[in-house]
């Protein structure tokens, strides 16, 4: 996976910007609200379609009716053009080599892994970021795992909105009974990919945190499932939880169990880094999981995702940084780093820099 050139016209702060990145590794420098962040952010929306900060039309630059971000890359040797256009008065418009496509047709074509100070918070905030996580990584790999997602979290919401009904004694129980089949059907397929993954995750995890803990910290990462003791007979167990639970669920309008509800534990040592976990144990765990991720990414789709850097060095001491870069350059992976302090690269030639200032670009 390479980017050749990128198009970004109106996306938040920048009026327009054309640029072609480096093949290894592109940074970005400037103070502040700049716009360093944008164009990272511009990249990683073409990738998941989700933004990390704010509505989708708050990507519009104030004052005008559209964005427009356009990516030329390569993927297994073969060049692609994407173009996703963003406006306040029509639906959004995504264009892969000039031709239409719909938003879930997306997922998996460009791929990329996002990292910021803000991934510190995933170990000790709820659940759903960690979810998230997991979940983004799979679905790039697997766009089949995707659809899956979809149609689960769809089905929660329809049964959702049965139990109110049924609790306002506007449905029968009974109902039920065909919801919660096609929900155990779907969890039990979403269920086992996480499974799967977290397992090949765990072995990548703890290998980069062993080497970049000096052998000292070993991570091991787990699977929580929400009411199931047994990752056998899943569908089968998962439709018993709802039926017991089911009076549970009415009286709350709400589905207490499933895929929905599960979890990621990490644990440093045999201690879970959640409770025990130190502001330096949280930062390498951080950087593991990414590097992990990327390692991840390459064994499912046979080539490295681009990697995203934003104001990460700032977080690392110079030892991390160092091996951090050293890692990119071996594997050839490509890097946009956005940063405040050039004094976080080595001196001699690296990369491209490119100087953003008030939305502006310059090299």
């Amino acid at each position: 996976m390479n980017i050749a050139e990128i198009f970004l016209k109106d996306w938040r702060n920048i009026a327009e910007v054309n640029f072609c990145p480096d093949a290894s590794i592109t940074i970005f420098l400037g103070q502040n609200a700049q716009g360093k962040t944008n164009i990272l952010e511009a990249i990683n929306f073409a990738s998941i379609l989700r933004s990390r900060a704010g509505r989708e039309s708050e990507m519009i630059r104030w004052g005008e009716n559209s964005a427009l971000a356009r990516i030329k890359f390569f993927k297994m040797g073969v060049m692609h053009e994407l173009a996703i256009e963003i406006s306040h008065e029509r639906q959004r418009r995504i264009l892969l080599d000039a031709n239409p496509i719909r938003p879930r047709e997306l997922v998996g074509k460009l791929n990329s892994v996002f990292f910021s100070p803000e991934d510190l918070f995933m170990f000790k905030g709820s659940p759903l970021g960690r979810r998230k996580f997991l979940d983004a990584q799979i679905s790039q790999a697997s766009p089949v795992y995707f659809m899956d997602l979809l149609r689960y979290n769809r089905l929660v919401e329809l049964r959702n909105a049965l139990l109110k009904k049924i609790r306002d004694g506007a449905a029968s129980e009974t109902e039920l009974d065909l919801w919660d089949e096609q929900l155990a059907n779907v969890a039990e397929r979403i269920i086992s990919k996480r499974l799967n993954s977290v397992e090949k995750l765990n072995e990548l995890a703890n290998s980069v945190q062993r080497k970049i803990s000096a052998e000292s910290e070993n991570l091991s990462i787990v699977y929580h499932m929400s009411g199931l003791d047994s990752s056998e007979n899943i569908a089968e167990n998962f439709l018993d939880l709802l039926r017991e639970r089911r009076n549970h669920d009415v009286r709350n309008g709400s589905t207490s169990r499933g895929a929905h509800r599960d979890d990621l534990k990490f644990f440093i040592n045999g201690r879970e880094l959640k409770i025990y976990g130190s502001q330096g144990q949280l930062r390498t765990t951080a950087l593991a999981l990414k590097l992990s991720e990327l390692e991840f990414l390459k064994s499912e789709t046979g080539e490295y995702p681009l990697l995203l850097l934003d104001d990460v060095m700032s977080e690392l001491d110079a030892e991390r940084r160092k091996l951090l870069l050293d890692f990119l350059r071996r594997e050839k992976i490509q890097t946009l780093i956005t940063a405040t302090d050039r004094a976080y690269f080595p001196l001699q030639r690296f990369g491209k820099f490119f100087f953003v200032k008030g939305g502006g670009l310059s090299a």
